[in-house]
């Protein structure tokens, strides 16, 4: 396998760009949510990435590594907690602001360093504890108005759902990275993309007896446009840490809620609160504390290395 030299500005434009698309990508799947269920939605989305992922790793010559898999097990766990993930993810597009969606998954890196101590035996100092301790005051802050059951007499029972199971589909798609953990120690990347589209296609079909409708051409448009956005966002972003470390590319994955609050304001009428950008902020400042964090641990422990390398 060939490596690309380190270019951190690419890196970082690729990865802003796949940020961008992925936010594009729920502003159709939201678009189309009055006519289209979620299990419908993911169908869409993921069959529709299929034949860009697929593109792409016969451009690049990855196509035999992205068809093979030792551990399809492994690729079916990922699948069926990721795919859950999604569908939780679009079920709350179709309740919740776009921004408010964006803000509650901003979670999801925090429920990986617990899972990752959970499962993966992974040790977790005061730092990142600290960081994550923050990081949920931020996100009850963003999900305080939703939950004011007994103190606000504009509780909305219909909001609160869509909160909880956004804040759900973020725990699951934690969960889908401790898989993704596992899976790359025996798996090529292209691998994880390619059976993960294909999994989660699969598994949608299994919500038709739910209720599938025939969506306008319009919503047609919207998902299978989704579809498109997915995978190209897929190739951007996994582009953008073949040519920088992950500590300089992950934190701009918090370009979204830009992203987010500017489509929603211009195209769906929603204004962010001031409590929902101050939690944001929150979260957003523990999540890049960790990532840090990580950083200076990879630093460490590859100061350790060379120490035992050269006098090992």
């Amino acid at each position: 396998m060939s490596f690309a030299p380190e270019n951190p500005y690419r890196a970082v434009g690729f990865k802003v760009v796949s940020v961008l698309l992925f936010v594009l990508m729920a502003s159709l799947i939201k678009a189309a949510s009055d006519e289209v269920p979620p299990g419908e939605a993911v169908f869409f989305r993921s069959f529709f990435a299929m034949p860009v992922i697929f593109s792409w790793l016969a451009l690049r010559g990855e196509l035999r590594t992205g068809l093979k898999t030792t551990n399809p097990l492994g690729h079916l766990w990922r699948g069926l907690i990721g795919t859950t993930a999604m569908a939780m993810s679009f079920a709350g597009l179709a309740i919740l602001p776009l921004y408010e969606v964006k803000a509650i998954q901003y979670a999801m890196p925090l429920f990986v360093v617990i899972l990752a101590a959970m499962m993966l035996g992974e040790t977790v100092r005061k730092v990142r504890l600290t960081a994550v301790g923050m990081g949920m005051i931020g996100v009850l802050i963003i999900l305080w108005p939703r939950l004011t059951a007994f103190t606000d007499d504009a509780f909305d029972p219909r909001l609160a759902f869509g909160a909880a199971i956004v804040l759900t589909g973020s725990f699951c798609a934690a969960m889908a990275q401790v898989f993704v953990r596992r899976l790359v120690e025996t798996e090529e990347t292209a691998a994880i993309v390619f059976w993960f589209s294909v999994t989660a296609t699969v598994l949608s079909l299994l919500t038709l007896p739910f209720g599938w409708a025939v969506p306008s051409g319009e919503a047609l448009v919207y998902i299978i446009g989704a579809g498109l956005m997915g995978g190209l966002g897929q190739i951007f972003l996994t582009s953008s840490y073949r040519y920088a470390d992950a500590s300089i590319v992950a934190p701009f994955e918090y370009a979204s809620m830009l992203f987010a609050i500017l489509i929603g304001l211009f195209v769906f009428d929603e204004v962010p609160t001031g409590m929902m950008l101050f939690g944001a902020s929150i979260v957003i400042a523990a999540g890049i504390l960790i990532i840090l964090r990580e950083r200076y641990l990879r630093i460490q422990r590859g100061k350790a290395r060379r120490v035992v390398t050269k006098y090992g």
